[in-house]
């Protein structure tokens, strides 16, 4: 099984103990881990994959918390990194009818002042990296991802990118749109929300979109639809899985842990990305779908994902 290498933000989120209620309203909140990078490499370890974070938290009780998550959670932390310079990020979180709203506080936070040169010694064989848009907002995170995408690809490895739209976080959408557009080229594997699909693309139809999005080295892309499921774009063919009905309590991390189910599952592959027939994107994007939507049913990201004997035990009872 490939290992599963994720970078980026790790931070602590929020979450409010009453909901249906606006942020100023809430009147007490409880911490969970949390951070879109940080959730992808909790989850593929939860199902029993090998993975691995890359990033920086505060020398602070809340990066302490942080690391602790990680070790318990089997998540390699060799290259989880502390600094005094900053402390760690915090976003809060409201919940309604199970959608949520962040207000994040990391201005700027000990994720965004990792340095290149603190991980010149990561080298890798043929693993996959995943990362986001939010931890592209620094120049030193930047340059940090471009090395890291150039020595996996010389490895022969595989890179994962979720745009993950945080609009919030910048300074403009158009800056954000830029470094997307940037980085996008550099991915093999692409998921975006429908709702991203638009923002990034500009284009008027899903089809001009998604020939939109196959640029540079890209080679699948993939959009979540929420319930209603997600289609796989590969080569000239079109993949779609329906979603799972579900009590949905909270959406936090789901997304995270659809692409969990994802690479998790191309990990364990032994064959090029190229070929992967229509029958294994099914089996893929079912179980994907089955852990996006296990995570919805408690509150918080990391606590609500699923183990591998679970997810199983979900897709049977779904067998018709």
């Amino acid at each position: 099984m490939k290992k599963i290498y994720t970078i980026g933000e790790a931070l602590i989120d929020f979450m409010p103990i009453q909901t249906e209620t606006t942020l100023k309203d809430v009147t007490a909140f409880e911490k969970a881990p949390g951070g879109a990078p940080a959730n992808v490499a909790v989850a593929v370890a939860r199902l029993g994959g090998e993975a691995a974070f890359i990033g920086q938290v505060g020398a602070d009780a809340f990066g302490d918390y942080l690391h602790e998550v990680f070790e318990k959670e089997g998540v390699d932390t060799t290259h989880l990194f502390s600094t005094s310079r900053a402390h760690t990020a915090l976003a809060f979180v409201t919940l309604s009818h199970g959608e949520r709203q962040f207000v994040f506080y990391r201005n700027p936070s000990a994720d965004m002042l990792m340095r290149e040169e603190q991980i010149h010694a990561i080298d890798f064989v043929a693993d996959i990296l995943h990362f986001g848009s939010v931890a592209l907002q620094t120049d030193s995170m930047r340059d940090a991802h471009r090395r890291l995408i150039a020595k996996i690809h010389k490895a022969g490895g595989l890179v994962s990118f979720d745009p993950n739209l945080r609009v919030s976080l910048w300074k403009s959408s158009d800056e954000l749109e830029r470094r997307v557009l940037e980085f996008l080229p550099k991915a093999n594997i692409v998921k975006v929300s429908d709702d991203e699909l638009w923002f990034f693309s500009g284009k008027e139809s899903e089809e001009q979109a998604i020939k939109f999005l196959f640029q540079g080295k890209v080679e699948v892309v993939i959009v979540t639809r929420g319930k209603a499921g997600a289609t796989v774009y590969h080569k000239d063919e079109r993949i779609d899985a329906d979603g799972f009905e579900v009590r949905t309590i909270d959406t936090t991390g789901a997304g995270d842990g659809f692409v969990a189910g994802i690479l998790y599952q191309i990990a364990q592959f032994d064959h090029p990305l190229s070929e992967t027939t229509h029958e294994e994107w099914e089996t893929i994007l079912r179980f994907a779908n089955a852990v996006g939507a296990i995570a919805t049913t408690a509150k918080g990201a990391m606590p609500s994902y699923p183990t591998l004997s679970v997810t199983q035990a979900f897709l049977q009872s779904k067998t018709v």
